[in-house]
């Protein structure tokens, strides 16, 4: 089976030019599948939804399918409001990141794709959301690549199945934002202090390990989840996409490496060594893909 990429939403608060950067890059590589929007904090305004409309334009131009992830954590009417809108708009496909996405693309009657945050453990949830317009399902990061494949075997005509195979992984997120908890601030006067941290705030434990991340109301995985090892388990799981999260340094490269791993022009272990010279947030991790060792860990050590 032939694993295509996706590029999945920026988590973080980047400024405006560095995100038309980002994007002109995105452009240009073979990633078949992008996600845009700001699917963490509703109070990063630096992008309108008239500029998100206008990336996903470009990037359609470029031959990209286009979605556009939602807020994982609604909390107020307003924000509710602008999903609404998005999904009433029509003019870019929507990734749902919780429940009320969801209802309105299916009341919509548009095809969308469940996003990491939309829990999916099991064979009838899957069926359930297919049943509601679903056509892609982004696996949740900590399910291993067994439970993938169990989860989706019913659903391979039907169903697109996602995997995250690069990034920070997203594990929680809260109403109280920690950025700004950390740094002494009220979550309504933050004074976006987010963007000094564009790959997260790294948390270590005592011992000095890198542990997690803090990225406004989300919290992260401190490693960097990296797959490249496991291409032959994945395609056995069904999986078609890989999905890269973007980082502030080097990301060009990253897709460079993963676009010839997936062709056939790089061997797993002179991937991991190129990805190993670059400037990522964290150390590389792949436990959750095996389920025997914690998410945290590198089981090919």
């Amino acid at each position: 089976m032939s694993l295509s990429l996706t590029i999945g939403p920026v988590q973080y608060h980047w400024g405006r030019d560095a995100l038309l950067q980002f994007y002109a890059d995105v452009a240009d590589s073979t990633a078949r599948d992008v996600v845009i929007g700001e699917v963490v904090c509703s109070r990063r305004r630096d992008m309108k939804p008239v500029d998100w409309v206008a990336i996903a334009a470009e990037l359609t131009q470029a031959g990209k399918q286009v979605w556009l992830g939602t807020l994982a954590l609604i909390e107020t009417e307003a924000e509710l409001r602008a999903v609404r809108q998005a999904v009433e708009r029509g003019d870019v496909q929507i990734e749902a990141n919780d429940a009320a996405a969801v209802r309105l693309a299916w009341h919509a009657g548009r095809p969308w794709s469940i996003g990491t945050h939309v829990n999916v453990y099991s064979s009838e949830a899957l069926a359930e959301y297919r049943d509601m317009g679903a056509t892609r399902w982004l696996a949740p990061v900590e399910l291993d690549l067994a439970g993938v494949r169990t989860v989706a075997a019913a659903h391979r005509d039907a169903i697109a199945v996602e995997v995250m195979a690069f990034g920070r992984l997203p594990l929680a997120l809260s109403a109280r934002c920690f950025t700004a908890r950390h740094h002494n601030l009220q979550k309504d006067q933050c004074g976006f202090i987010c963007r000094d941290d564009p790959d997260g705030c790294t948390v270590r434990s005592q011992e000095g390990q890198v542990f997690l991340a803090l990225n406004g109301i989300q919290t992260q995985s401190g490693a960097v989840q990296c797959l490249v090892h496991h291409l032959p388990a994945l395609r056995a799981a069904g999986v078609n996409a890989l999905r890269l999260s973007p980082c502030s340094q080097d990301f060009r490269e990253v897709m460079a490496v993963y676009e010839a791993l997936v062709v056939g022009d790089l061997a797993a272990q002179e991937a991991e060594r190129v990805l190993r010279g670059l400037r990522l947030p964290g150390p590389l991790a792949d436990g959750f893909a095996t389920a025997r060792e914690p998410g945290m860990n590198w089981s090919m050590a």
